[in-house]
């Protein structure tokens, strides 16, 4: 089969190339996709299970891409809850293979099943922002109806799932970015936006939950907005910053079946729109990793037509 693969962590994006890979089987509670889109994050060439396994041996030549959209194929022994035909989406686990390639396998439990009126490209922008936002905000920042959010990057690919499930849950949202972000995370939803080049942050006031996708001296000035038994919830590693008077936490996203769905029909319902950027193709995905402007939105690719 066709596959992105890397070898070369200093090369970064540069190091990357279509090849040649043998199909994958389904060991136990697997399953096989056929692929027909994949999502890519900017900066998962940084992480260290891109390049090591679970022991921390070297596991390269390894295939990135964690989010897809596409069709079982086979069923491993003892997987339940899929069959084969199924249409399919989800967040595959980090230390293995990924969906850059015309197959994958992936344990059932990270897949849900795709509904039929949405299509495979807007499937496979939805996992990782999704269940980011999804997870950020009720799960780790406990947000209630009548709270306010801090949501940096609101224009942004997770920031903007940020906004818009925020405002669904009863919150008023803050929205930053840079001064061309601004009409974006409007109309993403954010009540408010603060450009972080030329607005002083601190004028927002107190705020319930920070959503921190940005680290370092933003978020240090974030913590300090926080109020009481409010809460830091950052996406960029462990937490630089406390609130004097509430919690900081950082964590790592999972894959979550019935939040999926949650996305997902939220989607058809027309309350949760994607920030879909640049789409390609699978042989032409390295040229589109490697663009030199900014970036703006998810890039989906579609690795079968």
């Amino acid at each position: 089969m066709k596959a992105i693969v890397v070898t070369d962590k200093a090369a970064g994006t540069a190091g990357m190339k279509l090849a040649e890979r043998p199909e994958p089987r389904a060991a136990i509670n697997d399953v096989v996709v056929q692929v027909h889109a994949s999502g890519f994050t900017w900066d998962e060439l940084t992480w260290p299970p891109t390049w090591t396994d679970r022991l921390d041996r070297d596991r390269t030549p390894s295939v990135p891409g964690h989010e897809l959209a596409g069709v079982v194929t086979a069923l491993g022994y003892g997987t339940t809850g899929l069959s084969v035909g199924q249409r399919v989406f989800g967040l595959t686990d980090w230390t293995r293979d990924g969906t850059l390639a015309e197959y994958v396998a992936v344990e059932a439990r990270n897949l849900a099943p795709l509904p039929g009126d949405v299509d495979f490209t807007l499937g496979a922008s939805l996992p990782m922002p999704g269940l980011t936002a999804w997870q950020g905000l009720f799960e780790h920042g406990r947000l209630r109806a009548g709270q306010s959010v801090l949501a940096h990057g609101a224009a942004g690919v997770v920031g903007s799932m940020v906004t818009q499930l925020a405002r669904e849950a009863g919150a008023y949202v803050i929205g930053t970015g840079r001064a061309a972000d601004r009409q974006t995370a409007l109309d993403f939803g954010a009540n408010e936006f603060v450009d972080l080049d030329n607005d002083a942050l601190e004028d927002v006031g107190g705020i319930d939950l920070v959503f921190d996708v940005i680290g370092g001296d933003i978020q240090k000035r974030s913590a300090g907005l926080i109020r009481a038994g409010g809460t830091l919830v950052s996406v960029v590693g462990p937490t630089e910053a406390r609130p004097a008077d509430g919690l900081a936490v950082d964590f790592v996203v999972e894959s979550d079946r019935a939040q999926l769905s949650e996305i997902v029909q939220r989607v058809r319902d027309g309350r949760l729109r994607t920030n879909i950027g640049n789409v390609s193709t699978l042989d032409d995905a390295v040229a589109a990793f490697n663009r030199t402007e900014r970036r703006k939105g998810k890039t989906i690719i579609r690795v079968r037509p």
